[in-house]
């Protein structure tokens, strides 16, 4: 069994990075352990912003087309708040775009990348299934699974997520800072009409963030401190309603909860390289980024456009070639150095208590939302977009 490339992990973006290279004419597998499920007709907890530009990568593997219009929802519009006076509007139509992001759920798009998948002529989905042990080299790396199968492949792609098994097998070294924090997620019904604006406060409990989902609904996400995590969680339906009201200030009336609360750890990961000859990290297994933009995912996603295209115009080379991965490298390097410095300096900002920092970061913003070319530029680098 000989490809020239194996994915290992069907997440979101390891899924996207199989179809991304069958597309460009390759041999892929894609190895995972657990295949996804159907999802249900209830709202996915987890919820992500899709950029423009990563919709024009979905759209071009054939994926876009097969969500649900039903349950995606366009922001035109953020408003975001800061702990004192500080207030700044994003506006798509401000910035030249038609929409800021389009909301969706996690395992819808999930299972329309694996649909998408399961349907590719060069694409062999190798699932479920686990590996036993990978032995690196050059030309070729081989992959031994737990069933007795063996693979030989040019190119190891890890797209295993944040705890990667091919990282550490491929011996790369992940700087790990955890952030002491608590990404607590919810769904919930709402009173009054989100128009399509998502909200953003920063505030001294954390980064609260409501996401506008279709219909009179809103998704949640509160970055906060460990202990007020653990106690947001606890909380019963009614008290959980108010408090994640309140601390919105009653922008979007009354709430119900439709999705019970849950929450993941936050933490930055930076790697010094995301390629080795034969071997290379995509996603949540390449780098960590705080969610307050919400551009994990996108930068995933990013990481995809850019891999592909490079093995595409490889030439006569391998796609296990130092040369080519290098480049890839180096064209992700910039981007996502970025979006780390841009959240990880904005989480430290507003984490400090003395009265001249609260000062500097309310005026600071205010004044950015008076300077519309700076803003239009601000938008324009968040959802990928290029001139």
């Amino acid at each position: 069994m000989r490809y020239h490339a194996v994915v290992v992990g069907a997440g979101l973006v390891g899924t996207a990075c199989a179809l991304a290279l069958e597309q460009r004419g390759l041999q892929v597998a894609m190895i995972e352990s657990r295949p996804p499920s159907e999802p249900a007709p209830d709202w996915d907890s987890r919820i992500y912003a899709i950029s423009p530009a990563s919709q024009s990568l979905l759209e071009s593997l054939g994926v876009w087309g097969r969500m649900d219009s039903s349950r995606l929802q366009a922001v035109y519009r953020m408003d975001v708040f800061g702990d004192g006076a500080g207030v700044l509007r994003l506006d798509a139509y401000d910035s030249g775009t038609g929409r800021l992001a389009t909301i969706l759920e996690s395992g819808r798009l999930q299972w329309a990348l694996w649909q998408a998948a399961r349907q590719s002529i060069n694409l062999e989905i190798l699932s479920p299934a686990a590996i036993r042990e990978i032995r690196f080299g050059q030309p070729v790396s081989r992959l031994a699974l737990e069933d007795g199968r063996e693979l030989e492949t040019e190119l190891v792609i890890g797209a295993d997520g944040r705890d990667s098994w091919v990282r550490a097998q491929a011996g790369f070294q992940a700087l790990l800072e955890s952030y002491a924090q608590l990404g607590v997620v919810a769904n919930f019904a709402v009173d009054g009409r989100h128009q399509g604006t998502a909200f953003q406060w920063f505030r001294n409990d954390g980064v609260l963030a409501w996401l506008p989902l279709p219909g009179e609904r809103m998704s949640m996400v509160w970055s906060t401190a460990e202990a007020h995590g653990r106690e947001l969680l606890a909380l019963d339906e009614p008290t959980l309603c108010a408090r994640v009201a309140k601390a919105g200030q009653n922008r979007l009336g009354t709430l119900s909860l439709l999705t019970p609360a849950a929450a993941f750890p936050l933490r930055l990961m930076k790697l010094a390289e995301i390629c080795k000859p034969g071997v290379a990290l995509v996603g949540d297994a390449a780098h960590g980024v705080h969610p307050l933009a919400g551009q994990g995912v996108n930068l995933g996603f990013g990481d995809v456009d850019s891999l592909a295209a490079h093995l595409a115009n490889r030439g006569r080379a391998g796609c296990g070639d130092v040369r080519i991965l290098a480049a890839h490298a180096r064209a992700r390097a910039e981007p996502v150095a970025r979006m780390q410095a841009v959240t990880d300096n904005l989480h430290d900002l507003f984490a400090r208590t003395d009265k001249l920092s609260g000062t500097l970061r309310n005026a600071g913003m205010s004044l950015l939302n008076r300077l519309p070319v700076a803003k239009s530029a601000l938008v324009r680098e968040a959802m990928g977009i290029t001139d």
